[in-house]
C-alpha cells in the first residue's frame, strides 16, 4: 500500500518551476547573424525571452523550460530525459517538442521582420502589458554637457550639480544586470563628451548587456574614434540627424558602412518640414533601415504621418520605443505628438539621470523615484 500511495503522490504532484533566474546567452564569434537572448525565469515558472533587446516573447512553464536548457546548452537527448521525467511524457514526444521550440527560436533570429505570432505561433507581448519584475531597458545619461555651439535648451544642464564616476556608473550596470536588466543605452547630453564611454561599453558588454548609444555622431566622423566604439562591442546607435549640418550627413556616411546596427533620429521642426522628405529619401539612399520619427509640436501632425508613409514606401522601419535627444524640441512624448507620457515609462524602462537620480523616463523631473546609488532595487522599481 505505501508503495501505491507513493506511485500516486509522484504521479500527481504539481510539478515545481524552475528557481527564478536570469540567464544569458551570447552567439559565438563568427555567428551570422550575432545574437544575444536575455530569459527571465518567473516565480510562477513562466518566463520572458528576450531576443536582441528587442522581440518579447512569453513563454509558458514547459516553454520556459526549453528555453533554459537551451540556452544553458543542454545536449538535446539529455533535455528530453529532464522533460519526460518531469512532465510523464515518453522520451520521443519531449524530444521532438524540445527541438521544435529551439527550430523556431533560431527561425525568429536568422529571419529579419519575421512575426512570431503570425508565422511561429509564439505568444508575442506588448511589454507593458505585463506584470514585469525589473524593467528591460535602462537609459543612462551620463552627461548633460552639450558640444559648445550648441543651444543650452538642449539639455538641462542646471539640474544636476555633478557627474558621477566610471565606477559609479559601473556600480550602476552591476546592479541593473543583478535584477535582469538587459539593455542600456547611453544618452546624454552629448555622452561622447565623456572620455570614459568606451570603458562604460565595453563594461556593459562584457556583463552580457546589449549596449546602445544616442549620440549626434558627430565626433564618429573620426575614424580612430570609431573604431574605439565598435572594438567595445557597442550593438547599435541611434544617431540624431541635423538635416541641415553637413558635418551631420558627413558622420552618417562614415558609420553606415560599419557592421552596427544604426537607427536614425529625426525631429521634424517647422524650420525642416518642408524639406524632411528630400531628407527621408537621401537617408534611403545611405541604406539607413530604421527611423525614430519625432515632431516639435502638434502642428506638424501631418506632416509627421506623411512622413511615416513615405518611410513605409521607403522600406525604412519606424521605431517608437526608443529614446530621443533631450532638448525642448524633443518632449518625452514627442513620438505621438502629445503630452502624454509614454506608455512604457517607468515599466519598461527607467532612466537615469548624471547624478544618479532615477525618472520613470526622460523629462519627468518632477516624478524623481529616488537614487540608483542610495536606495534599494524596491524603492526605484514596483512592477
Amino acid at each position: 500500500m505505501a508503495s501505491l500511495l507513493y506511485w500516486l503522490r509522484e504521479r500527481f504532484t504539481k510539478v515545481q518551476p524552475l528557481p527564478t533566474e536570469h540567464l544569458h546567452y551570447q552567439s559565438p564569434p563568427g555567428d551570422e547573424p550575432a545574437y544575444r537572448l536575455h530569459l527571465r525565469l518567473n516565480k510562477d515558472g513562466s518566463g520572458l525571452l528576450i531576443v536582441n533587446a528587442a522581440t518579447v516573447l512569453h513563454l509558458n512553464p514547459t516553454a520556459a523550460e526549453y528555453a533554459y536548457h537551451m540556452m544553458k546548452g543542454t545536449p538535446p537527448q539529455d533535455a528530453a530525459k529532464a522533460f519526460s521525467k518531469r512532465y510523464r511524457v515518453s522520451r520521443d514526444t519531449a524530444l521532438r517538442d524540445f527541438m521544435d521550440f529551439r527550430d523556431r527560436i533560431q527561425t525568429l533570429i536568422h529571419t529579419p521582420d519575421l512575426d512570431p505570432v503570425t508565422f511561429l505561433d509564439f505568444e508575442r507581448v506588448a511589454p507593458h502589458s505585463q506584470t514585469l519584475t525589473a524593467p528591460l531597458r535602462l537609459d543612462c545619461a551620463l552627461t548633460y554637457r552639450l558640444p559648445g555651439d550648441t543651444q543650452a535648451e538642449y539639455a538641462p544642464v542646471k539640474r544636476v550639480d555633478r557627474e558621477l564616476s566610471t565606477e559609479e556608473w559601473k556600480s550602476i550596470l552591476d546592479k541593473a544586470w543583478l535584477h535582469g536588466i538587459p539593455h542600456v543605452t547611453f544618452t546624454g547630453g552629448e555622452p561622447t563628451l565623456r572620455e570614459d564611454l568606451p570603458e562604460l561599453i565595453a563594461y556593459a558588454e562584457a556583463k552580457g548587456m546589449v549596449s546602445g548609444l544616442l549620440t549626434d555622431g558627430l565626433k564618429l566622423a573620426d575614424r580612430d574614434y570609431l573604431n574605439t566604439l565598435l572594438q567595445t562591442g557597442l550593438d547599435h546607435i541611434l544617431f540624431i540627424l541635423q538635416p541641415d549640418e553637413s558635418a551631420s550627413w558627413k558622420a552618417l556616411e562614415s558609420i553606415m558602412p560599419e557592421d552596427i546596427f544604426v537607427t536614425v533620429h529625426f525631429t521634424v521642426t517647422p524650420k525642416n518640414a518642408n524639406k524632411a522628405g528630400k531628407a527621408l529619401e537621401k537617408l534611403a539612399k545611405l541604406e539607413v533601415k530604421s527611423l525614430s520619427l519625432s515632431a516639435a509640436d502638434a502642428s506638424l501632425k501631418d506632416v509627421t504621418q506623411s512622413l511615416r508613409d513615405q518611410a513605409a514606401e521607403l522600406q525604412i522601419t519606424l521605431r517608437w520605443d526608443l529614446p530621443v535627444p533631450y532638448s525642448a524640441e524633443n518632449p518625452v512624448a514627442s513620438e505621438v505628438v502629445d503630452d502624454a507620457v509614454p506608455e512604457g515609462a517607468g515599466k519598461v524602462w527607467l532612466y537615469v539621470e548624471p547624478d544618479g537620480d532615477v525618472l520613470p523616463a526622460q523629462g519627468e523631473a518632477d516624478k524623481v523615484l529616488g537614487n540608483f546609488l542610495k536606495d534599494p532595487w524596491e524603492t526605484l522599481y514596483r512592477a
